[in-house]
């Protein structure tokens, strides 16, 4: 009898306990921030970052330079010119956003979808077409260019974040190192991982979630329970924030006070963009045809971050179509004069491959590359 009473007992306070916890993480709230609405108008004018009319205009022309590029990058894919490429249309005001609150002096690690933040920061247009194509040109990142070569493996420049912010760090340089991933990303090891440390050693750091909606196919809410992508940030200790991801003067504000919070030595930050692509995950071989459907395409393109600011510009009086329209044949040029340079690079060899893999060939290399030459081995 006492046993059952003792069971009915522990049975009633693990049952309260565990509805407890449940309703206290169906109650945690990210904040939420945004300041144009999908018609550009503004929504929280407290918010409004303090730009000038020109770098207003300077956002709204490497956004669309970024759609530009993109549409020519997928043709090039098509035709076999390029190598691997990942779309970015419909992301363009979160990464264009957050890479104009940083300073060039920062620290840029970017995923392989973070072209458009690499080129911004100063990696050659030219170059990043040759790192498309896999050529070794194309990862050798100029002198004073502060940017990582974009990663392929899913999340690892996370772990590498740290080690840069820590080097600022020890150094006393007021520098700032900000990452890149997309939604699946948060559910890799790495980014548990990287962010915690982080954290617990209080770095200049910013880990920027670009929520795209689906890790490759698989749609956002089967990835996690969390309520939000941002709430992680709670377990490393650190603020975490939501905004809008289609709104470019959203992403710059938290952006911007991300990075200043990091540069005057209070800590990281994480930031989910919720935002959406509209092609597919890479060029290689995705449909997304196969798991979005057609509605939730068209509610996302009415969301188009493009068209947003482009409102939002033309009720100040400071853009108009036909400058949109000039400006696009600049574009299409500077694009056009990047890919001749790349189609002009020698081509790789084998022999030039481990010259600039390695300082000092092993001995078996040394003999591979006499053989593959025709040279007597050093």
């Amino acid at each position: 009898m006492w046993c059952i009473i003792i069971f009915i007992d522990l049975y009633h306070y693990f049952r309260y306990e565990v509805t407890d916890l449940s309703q206290a993480v169906a109650q945690y709230e990210t904040p939420y921030v945004q300041i144009l609405d999908e018609n550009g108008n503004v929504t929280n004018p407290d918010l409004l970052p303090s730009l000038s009319d020109e770098q207003l205009r300077e956002l709204m022309k490497r956004m669309v330079f970024t759609r530009i590029w993109d549409q020519r990058a997928i043709k090039l894919s098509r035709q076999g010119r390029l190598g691997f490429y990942a779309p970015v249309a419909g992301q363009e005001a979160s990464m264009i956003g957050c890479e104009f609150a940083t300073q060039k002096e920062d620290f840029l690690l970017p995923g392989y979808r973070d072209i458009p933040q690499c080129y911004f920061h100063g990696y050659p247009l030219h170059q990043l077409f040759l790192y498309s194509r896999g050529h070794q040109l194309g990862g050798k990142v100029p002198e004073g260019v502060n940017c990582m070569l974009p990663q392929i493996i899913i999340g690892a420049q996370i772990v590498q974040t740290p080690g840069v912010a820590l080097a600022f760090k020890l150094r006393g340089e007021k520098r700032v190192a900000i990452t890149f991933t997309g939604d699946g990303g948060t559910s890799q090891g790495d980014f548990y991982e990287g962010m915690n440390f982080a954290g617990a050693m209080n770095l200049p750091a910013v880990f920027f979630v670009q929520n795209n909606q689906y890790a490759i196919s698989v749609p956002r809410e089967l990835q996690t329970r969390a309520k939000t992508l941002a709430q992680k940030a709670v377990a490393a200790g650190i603020p975490g924030v939501q905004v809008d991801g289609m709104d470019v003067l959203a992403v710059y504000h938290v952006t911007h006070e991300a990075v200043e919070r990091a540069r005057a030595g209070e800590g990281p930050t994480m930031i989910e963009a919720v935002t959406f692509r509209y092609g597919p995950h890479t060029m290689s071989g995705d449909d997304p045809t196969r798991y979005r459907t057609k509605e939730t395409q068209e509610e996302w393109e009415r969301k188009d971050p493009l068209i947003r600011f482009r409102k939002y510009l033309e009720s100040k009086g400071i853009w108009s179509e036909s400058e949109e329209q000039a400006y696009i044949e600049e574009a299409k040029e500077i694009v056009n004069q990047a890919l001749k340079q790349a189609d002009e690079a020698e081509k790789m060899t084998v022999a030039d491959l481990i010259d600039t893999m390695f300082a000092e060939p092993t001995q078996t290399l040394k003999r591979q590359r006499a053989e593959i030459t025709g040279e007597g081995a050093n």
